[in-house]
């Protein structure tokens, strides 16, 4: 990258406005000392022209005018040295946003406790919540929403860019909002629908849209199939990212009193249908992951971050305005002012 300003110079700027050479601000500060010195001494120390006419004290103060004049001069030609400029920094960036639709599976088995954390047990659903949340927070140009299903499917919100209200809403989550049951068909249909409600097409296809669908089941209830789903899906052009969590075989699931107290563990067998999961995927462009422990559901919806992440290239540049002429040209013009109405004076004085 070539340098803006060559290695024996600084730059002091405030507010878009900087000084090229700031030294010489320290020398424009230096004059009203060096007139305190000036008017100590017999001789003048100040070497202008004509500065034996301006500090005599037998001047009268209609006299005074040159010196005033050449020390306002002087300030507004140190002024100039010092380069003042105003720096504009623009950028151009032109980007645009997936539209993203997380279905997030809610039936009864998410309850099962074969996730872990720090040596604590998790359940299915408080494994995959944080991960979630990051996976919102680290998209901040998407507009994404989230769909829930159990034994029906329902939007818990619509495609939005407000993430921090997204995270609240992923964090009330909870097992038992809806009637038990695994409807993935339903799921991913609507997942589809809320994308057809903000359409961006292409060639007839949706495009710079996706769907993650994460269950840990089967699908047993719903008016649509998972393949039916898919080829809705395929024939939009919407990717879907299919996660299967848990764990294969016997896992734990907790017990629970009528007042919701945990009672125990009785065993459970898991019911991941992984080739249906596969095929969804598969239909529709997008990938199988298996996420069987906290580390695995990262790394799923890190896989899927970076598969479809937008790139883009932003153009920067700087705008330099020079204000130097606007001092060094009145300054000139006050010293000459100085030295024409301090001449005559002087002449007299030389004549006597």
């Amino acid at each position: 990258m070539t340098p803006l300003y060559a290695a024996s110079s600084w730059t002091q700027a405030v507010g878009g406005y900087q000084l090229k050479e700031p030294l010489w601000l320290l020398a424009l500060l230096a004059l009203p000392v060096l007139v305190w010195i000036r008017g100590r001494r017999r001789v003048p120390v100040l070497l202008v022209p004509f500065a034996a006419a301006w500090h005599r004290p037998s001047l009268t103060s209609g006299a005074r005018w040159p010196a005033a004049l050449a020390l306002l001069g002087l300030a507004l030609l140190i002024a100039a040295l010092a380069r003042p400029q105003r720096v504009d920094d623009r950028r151009e960036v032109h980007t645009q946003g997936y539209d993203i639709m997380l279905a997030i599976d809610l039936s009864g088995s998410m309850l099962a406790e074969d996730y872990e954390r720090g040596g604590d047990r998790l359940n299915r659903l408080q494994a995959i919540k944080p991960v979630i949340q990051a996976f919102i927070t680290d998209r901040p140009s998407d507009r994404i929403g989230i769909v829930v299903f159990s034994g029906r499917a329902y939007t818990l919100a619509p495609l939005t860019f407000d993430h921090d209200w997204l995270a609240r809403q992923t964090e009330r989550l909870k097992i038992g909002l809806i009637e038990d049951g695994t409807a993935i068909g339903d799921g991913l249909g609507v997942s589809l629908t809320r994308l057809e409600q903000a359409k961006r097409e292409s060639g007839g296809k949706r495009s710079g849209a996706f769907v993650v669908l994460l269950t840990d089941g089967a699908n047993n209830r719903g008016a649509l199939t998972p393949e039916q789903a898919a080829d809705l899906a395929r024939s939009r052009g919407v990717p879907v990212y299919t996660i299967g969590a848990g764990k294969d075989g016997i896992v734990p699931f907790p017990v629970f009193d009528d007042k919701g107290n945990k009672l125990g563990y009785r065993r459970m067998m898991a019911d991941l249908d992984e080739g249906a999961l596969r095929q969804i995927a598969d239909t529709t462009g997008g990938h199988f992951f298996r996420a069987i422990d906290t580390d695995t559901v990262e790394s799923a919806f890190k896989a899927i971050d970076r598969a479809q992440k937008i790139e883009f290239q932003s153009k920067s540049y700087l705008i330099t305005t020079e204000f130097f002429p606007w001092a060094a040209g009145p300054g000139a013009l006050l010293l000459l002012l100085a030295a024409l109405f301090a001449r005559p004076l002087w002449s007299r004085e030389a004549a006597a």
